[in-house]
């Protein structure tokens, strides 16, 4: 079952990429060449990212149960603004997690494809830094749901349970198995509605459905800005460089 679980994964990943660049005037084998290629070169020559720091004072007063949304810059991340509509690709974050912990000790329960070897893909805990090292973020933001003690505790109970749980793309997924539903569903068991709604999508090769997009869920109504960090943003966005170079073929 694991296996076929990736195996869907993949095809998941492949078809979301497809579904982001417009390529009708490339061969398919040239389209994926092409592809390959730019991604190899923009990996070994990126641009060096300093490391996120969050400041002390915005980090002694986080809760744990805030959410943290992150830029990232692989292509993982490009599938998953990917599949946003058209008004909604300007919005670079594309993971979120929910804080856990203490400040000074804050950790991040994400569910996340495998980040390190010897590790599945599921729901996991994190270091912060881990969570923010420039090999994973290029940008930060950090939410708070309005929330008294007892729904915030439940929430991160909630959690915290599903650590280890498989980490899977399913349509109409109230059970938190990838990054968004997790932290959502996680609310709704605390009797908290966060406002967010899901978007129907038809996903090529893939299962369509509705699906809880990162920016659906950041804009969410029940959702309040804490803190924020982001670089320009031609600094991240791997699907420019690439749509750049495949121009001129088109």
């Amino acid at each position: 079952m694991e296996d076929r679980n990736k195996r869907i994964l993949n095809i998941f990943r492949l078809s979301t990429l497809l579904h982001r660049f417009t390529v009708s005037a490339l061969p398919a084998w040239l389209f994926c060449l092409a592809l390959a290629a730019a991604v190899s070169v923009f990996a070994m020559r990126s641009t060096p990212v300093p490391a996120i720091v969050l400041p002390t004072e915005i980090s002694s007063q986080l809760e744990a149960g805030d959410l943290i949304f992150r830029i990232g810059d692989g292509w993982q991340s490009e599938a998953v603004r990917g599949m946003a509509s058209r008004q909604q690709r300007s919005d670079p974050y594309s993971h979120v997690g929910m804080l856990v912990g203490s400040p000074g000790h804050w950790q991040v329960v994400h569910a996340v494809p495998s980040e390190m070897p010897g590790r599945t893909d599921a729901v996991v805990r994190d270091d912060l830094g881990f969570f923010l090292s420039p090999e994973r973020a290029r940008g930060v933001a950090i939410y708070r749901v309005a929330a008294v003690a007892a729904p915030r505790a439940a929430a991160v109970e909630y959690a915290l349970q599903r650590l280890g749980t498989p980490f899977r793309i399913v349509e109409n997924d109230h059970e938190g198995q990838y990054c968004t539903t997790l932290v959502w569903a996680a609310w709704q068991h605390a009797g908290v509605d966060l406002g967010a709604r899901f978007e129907h999508l038809e996903v090529p090769f893939s299962s369509s459905g509705d699906y809880l997009l990162p920016h659906s869920l950041r804009t969410a109504p029940g959702l309040q800005l804490v803190f924020e960090h982001r670089p320009p943003a031609a600094a991240f966005s791997t699907h420019n460089r690439v749509t750049q170079m495949l121009a001129k073929y088109q």
